[in-house]
């Protein structure tokens, strides 16, 4: 086990202990409501409040220890880039035999902010030989896990070091809806081959009636079907990046990858919404909500008319796993309610005579509450914002889950790298695609709630 896994196991320890110790002393703190306290529960508690005490200490020595230690080899293994025996070629940073993980000199659970590095820096510049073997130590790191591609620069070259990767972390990407009510959806896996999703719908059944009398002939209908076809869809964004900022910059190709992604996702959950004809907006049954001043009393029942036309539509297929899927501004605004004296959405921790819940859970993390009779709340900003007349409202969709199908490549989004498109101009092009299919309409039923009800939301008082 390295040193680094010691202290890592360490601190767990020590972690462990502190939270019992916090249980004792609570334990102790709950006695004084004791009715029936006696001199002989106070000092088993302080006795055991204690032995956790002197657990935390020990822990505590402990890692200090190993902290000492991992100091200890630092200063070992700067002073080897110190001192090299006489005629003697030190052996390249990757043909060091070493056994074991080998910490990198600036890491993220020590220094996270980075102001380890950052006081090497001016130290370098200003002739600290330690700071400068540290920086030395630091760039071989890179030159191994970049595969050389990094130039070589002196420790007094300190404006061309490479920041620690770890330190990039914080750049701000661009925000996206992303996908939230995608990710809801039924998964399928996407065939292998073909444009198109082939489904029998049942559109004549049987036919079931009482038998007129003894021997008289059964009801009977043939059955008759219809297929649905459903497209597979291409999604796909490219971005082209100089060969510089790549071999040159800091974690330029992951920030590009990242936007594409989260674009791509962007993409397939707004087509799934928005598409004309196909998309959720454009299936879904209106349940007309027209009033100049909305209310979240008012809007409630009309979420009750949708789900029971939802239920009226699947009959026997129904599976209870329903849906509401809507704008944020639109979940806010239902929170911002109140009743006589209460508000008509609960928050965390608060006792009911509500009207639903907040799970306060953060955007595109699944399900953000529930609705009074227990229906899970989706928010998605791939909800449209500009529609009606005003083109100013959103709307509200109620579905079953199980009957929104989505079929997407297992392995989507796919990215290519490409050189030798833009080889003249030092190019490298990222792409990133992939294929994907959806329906609400093998069993159509969802519902829309849409009209003057759901303009821009104010937010007042009661």
């Amino acid at each position: 086990m390295t040193l680094a896994q010691l202290i890592a196991q360490a601190r767990e320890a020590l972690t462990a202990a502190i939270a019992v110790r916090q249980r004792e002393q609570d334990a102790l703190v709950a006695l004084r409501s004791d009715p029936d306290l006696t001199e002989a529960a106070v000092t088993e508690r302080v006795t055991a409040r204690d032995t956790a005490d002197a657990e935390v200490t020990a822990r505590q020595t402990a890692l200090d220890t190993l902290l000492a230690e991992q100091v200890r080899e630092d200063e070992i293994a700067a002073l080897s880039a110190r001192v090299t025996p006489a005629a003697t070629r030190a052996p390249a940073y990757d043909r060091v035999a070493r056994v074991g993980a080998e910490e990198r000199t600036y890491r993220p659970d020590q220094d996270r902010r980075g102001a380890g590095f950052q006081a090497d820096v001016l130290g370098a510049a200003l002739g600290d030989y330690e700071a400068g073997a540290r920086l030395a130590r630091h760039m071989s790191e890179e030159r191994v896990e970049r595969g050389g591609q990094i130039r070589a620069v002196g420790t007094g070259a300190f404006a061309g070091l490479v920041i620690p990767q770890y330190l990039t972390d914080m750049y701000a990407p661009l925000a996206r809806a992303n996908r939230p009510f995608a990710d809801a959806c039924r998964r399928r896996p996407l065939p292998a081959t073909g444009m198109t999703v082939e489904i029998s719908r049942v559109t004549t059944g049987s036919s079931v009636d009482n038998q007129s009398a003894e021997n008289a002939a059964v009801a009977e209908q043939d059955m008759d079907d219809t297929a649905l076809s459903i497209p597979v869809r291409t999604a796909a964004g490219q971005q082209t990046a100089s060969r510089q900022s790549v071999e040159r910059g800091s974690g330029v190709e992951d920030v590009i990858l990242d936007d594409l992604f989260r674009a791509y996702g962007s993409r397939l959950d707004t087509t799934m919404l928005n598409a004309a004809t196909v998309g959720l907006s454009n299936v879904a049954t209106a349940v007309a909500y027209t009033d100049a001043s909305p209310t979240t009393a008012e809007l409630y029942p009309k979420v009750i008319e949708g789900l029971s036309g939802v239920e009226a539509a699947l009959l026997d297929q129904a599976s209870g796993d329903n849906l509401a899927v809507m704008h944020s501004r639109r979940w806010y605004w239902m929170q911002n309610a109140m009743g006589t004296s209460y508000p008509l959405i609960t928050q965390p921790g608060v006792v009911a005579q509500t009207l639903g819940a907040n799970y306060a859970e953060a955007y595109g993390r699944g399900v953000r509450g529930i609705l009074p009779n227990g229906t899970p709340v989706i928010v998605d900003n791939n909800v449209a914002t500009n529609l009606g007349a005003g083109t100013n409202e959103d709307e509200i969709y109620l579905v079953d889950r199980q009957e929104c199908h989505l079929w997407e490549d297992p392995d989507a989004p796919v990215y290519i790298r490409a050189e030798q498109p833009k080889a003249a101009n030092l190019g490298i092009v990222m792409v990133v695609y992939g294929y994907y299919a959806f329906t609400f309409q093998r069993q159509p039923h969802a519902r829309k709630i849409a009209g003057t009800g759901l303009i821009t939301p104010t937010f007042t008082g009661a």
